[in-house]
């Protein structure tokens, strides 16, 4: 029973050494004086506020992209025990003793050092010879750029990592597809393919761009094997199937679960909640929901309510009055009615408040029990602190002439009589018969006499004179076709009123609610609300000094001055390898003619290459040049601030078709022994000053040694580069 103990357990195992070595040297390069400078480095001034708020469970939008990239680095802030305390307020400033230093610049580090073994196994994949995969890896290794941008609090190098990551996993699971279709490492690839597509775009949405173009050669690829008869239907549905599973929907649920871990890490209130609408405030802890906790859910007659419009932009207001009243005449010349003034305020404020008030009854107090209104009902409005009724009628506004005048009704006694009704129609009810809810439900007023509805149009940027205050304007909106977030309104604070008398009613408004209601969102709600502001909001794109256009990327015709010592003169800048960044457009240059060339000579039934070769060529082309299209063209029509680094996602790829091309003119173009061995020595000649240009600008790449002034000035091979010299 126990013979099998008579011999030795043995586990054999294949080691590619090149792989390992260029792993260690990769490690090398990207870990070697991580810590160093001890200083904040351009863009960490940036994420690093972000680092503070998870550390602190702040609550937070980032218009840059989703949240996955800011939670890996946290998650190195919260490896290294940081508590969150520092001012991320100046770029140079000293980190303080409670900054973990290492380990926040650790995981972009690691993401950037596995980009070089990546590279060496993206190209034995494409079935490229192991020396052309091993010159994929050394040109990644040794490109400054990749270096300095991957030993910082930045995210492009995880981006990179995980658009590298999914390109190889789905190479090994088109190889396997061949010949062990729906195995174990089969269907590990194909996985491991839609979560690193998912996990490039929660870096950053250029990771999008990335999955498109995988998602488009799984496409061709399937199109192709519908068309082999080998095939059967049922075969070709399993295989639709597991495609559909892996490449989208675990992708969708994977970036799901981003926002979830997201959404659950961060519930306390922070600066960034007031974009947010009021629900989704009132589900943070403190701030809102530490005004709005316990009040009543069902908006009821004799309310007390504050009104925030739903739009929030450019700043949230409250639907607001006050006892001055509109001028006789504006500076334009027209007239107005002289009514009291009502305004939308972008502060809390006690003149924010209104009472929801039954047109057939006079009391101003909930009855018992309280009468809900209903979507469809009419209502009057009346101020809260001067008991003047929202009014309407056929007077232009003051800055929208085409709207209608918004007031609260004084009786002058004239010809003007009141008209205060007005229809509540909840915009997001589920059904005709819903119940007016405190901050879930979104609202519109509809004036009962000109069907006018209730909107603030100061969104436009113009404000109120001096006269009311440089508030933003309120009209009656006659075109009043869809529902437009500016004409949406949702109760905020919400009390049942109790007090009749107007001097007890006035301390009553000043009072917190005390009632005990829940209005939880659910996940789903909070997502998809987080998910418009991110992609909807902009925050004011302003010049920067190191800011580029995209065609200054491919010549490098510009750098990034990313850390200056105050005393020594010792930088960091982000400057390619100007070797690599000239042979990798040379390279999408030889590849682009020699395809058309190939193509046009295809054409007229003359094949210059095997098909093999050609399929090779062309297989590795769509990876690498459309990589590099992909991730390069879409910022010619983006419409925001551009860096250097940007264009780094791009560049890997070009630079993975380097070997490409040189591979392909050594097997086809060279055929004769002397020019190939020509061709060889001019390469080790090229890899020579590529390795001379790395050491060159080593020192502005790791920020050590410190340089003299006119080792600075040498380093300056093109007049648009900003290299700081200080002045003696």
């Amino acid at each position: 029973m126990l013979g099998f103990l008579k011999n030795p357990v043995v586990i054999t195992a294949e080691i590619n050494v090149n792989l390992v070595a260029l792993t260690v040297m990769g490690l090398i390069s990207r870990l070697w004086g991580l810590s160093y400078p001890r200083a904040v480095v351009f863009d960490e001034v940036y994420y690093g506020q972000f680092v503070s708020l998870y550390m602190k469970r702040i609550f937070f939008v980032d218009d840059s992209g989703p949240p996955f990239g800011h939670m890996l680095l946290a998650l190195g802030g919260y490896l290294g025990g940081f508590d969150g305390n520092f001012l991320w307020n100046r770029i140079g400033a000293e980190y303080s003793m409670n900054v973990p230093v290492w380990s926040l610049r650790l995981l972009p580090a690691l993401a950037g050092a596995l980009c070089v073994p990546l590279a060496y196994q993206i190209l034995v994949e494409l079935q490229f010879s192991h020396c052309a995969a091993l010159g994929a890896a050394l040109l990644i290794l040794l490109e400054n750029s990749l270096i300095t941008q991957s030993r910082f609090m930045l995210l492009e190098s995880i981006l990179i990592f995980f658009t590298l990551l999914a390109v190889l996993s789905y190479l090994k699971f088109y190889n396997l597809q061949r010949h062990s279709s729906f195995s174990g490492s089969w269907w590990f690839w194909l996985l491991l393919t839609g979560v690193a597509c998912s996990c490039a775009v929660g870096v950053k949405y250029m990771g999008l761009f990335t999955y498109m173009l995988l998602l488009a050669i799984a496409g061709l690829h399937f199109w192709h094997m519908i068309g082999d008869q080998k095939f059967s239907n049922v075969s070709l549905m399993c295989h639709f199937l597991a495609r559909g599973l892996a490449l989208v929907i675990i992708p969708m649920a994977v970036y799901l679960s981003f926002f979830y871990v997201h959404l659950t890490l961060l519930y306390r209130s922070g600066p960034h909640d007031q974009i947010m609408t009021s629900a989704f405030q009132a589900s943070l802890e403190g701030g809102l929901a530490r005004i709005t906790q316990g009040q009543p859910l069902e908006v009821a007659y004799g309310s007390q309510i504050t009104l925030r419009n739903v739009l929030g932009k450019p700043m949230q207001c409250w639907l607001h009055s006050h006892t001055n009243t509109y001028p006789i005449r504006y500076e334009n010349g027209r007239g107005s009615s002289h009514q009291q003034q009502v305004t939308c305020y972008p502060f809390k404020d006690v003149n924010n408040w209104w009472i929801v008030k039954d047109p057939g009854m006079q009391q101003l107090v909930v009855s018992n029990p309280p009468r809900p209104v209903r979507h469809g009902h009419i209502v009057q409005l009346v101020h809260g602190i001067t008991t003047r009724y929202l009014n309407t009628h056929d007077v232009a506004a003051p800055l929208s002439p085409h709207s209608q005048e918004v007031s609260c009704y004084i009786d002058y006694n004239i010809s003007m009589p009141a008209q205060n009704l007005w229809r509540v129609e909840i915009v997001n009810r589920e059904s005709d018969t819903d119940v007016w809810k405190t901050i879930l439900s979104e609202v519109r007023f509809v004036h009962v006499n000109t069907s006018a509805v209730l909107k603030a149009s100061g969104f436009i940027g113009a404000s109120l004179p001096e006269w009311g205050y440089r508030q933003l304007e309120v009209v009656g909106e006659k075109l009043s076709k869809g529902y437009h977030q500016s004409m949406v309104w949702n109760v905020e604070e919400h009390r049942y009123g109790k007090s009749q008398e107007q001097k007890e009613r006035e301390v009553e408004l000043h009072s917190p609610t005390q009632m005990d209601i829940s209005k939880n969102l659910s996940f789903m709600a909070k997502f998809m609300e987080l998910q418009w502001k991110i992609l909807t909001l902009k925050n004011e794109d302003t010049e920067h000094k190191y800011s580029s256009s995209a065609l200054d990327w491919i010549t490098m015709d510009t750098n990034i001055a990313y850390w200056l010592h105050s005393t020594s003169g010792a930088q960091i800048h982000l400057l390619g390898n100007v070797v690599t960044w000239a042979s990798a457009n040379i390279a999408a240059l030889v590849y682009t003619c020699l395809s058309l060339w190939y193509l046009i000579r295809r054409r007229r039934k003359i094949y210059d290459i095997p098909e093999d070769a050609w399929q090779l060529w062309v297989s590795a082309g769509g990876i690498c040049v459309g990589g590099w299209a992909v991730n390069y063209l879409p910022f010619f029509l983006l419409e925001k601030t551009l860096f250097l680094y940007h264009y780094l996602p791009a560049l890997t790829f070009q630079i993975l078709l380097i070997p490409v091309v040189l591979q392909h003119l050594s097997d086809h173009l060279c055929r004769s022994l002397l020019l190939k061995s020509m061709f060889s020595a001019s390469i080790v000649a090229w890899f020579s000053s590529v390795y001379l240009v790395y050491c060159t600008f080593s020192p502005v790449t790791y920020g050590e040694p410190s340089l003299s002034a006119t080792e600075l000035k040498d380093l300056r091979w093109k007049d648009s580069w900003n290299i700081l010299i200080r002045k003696q």
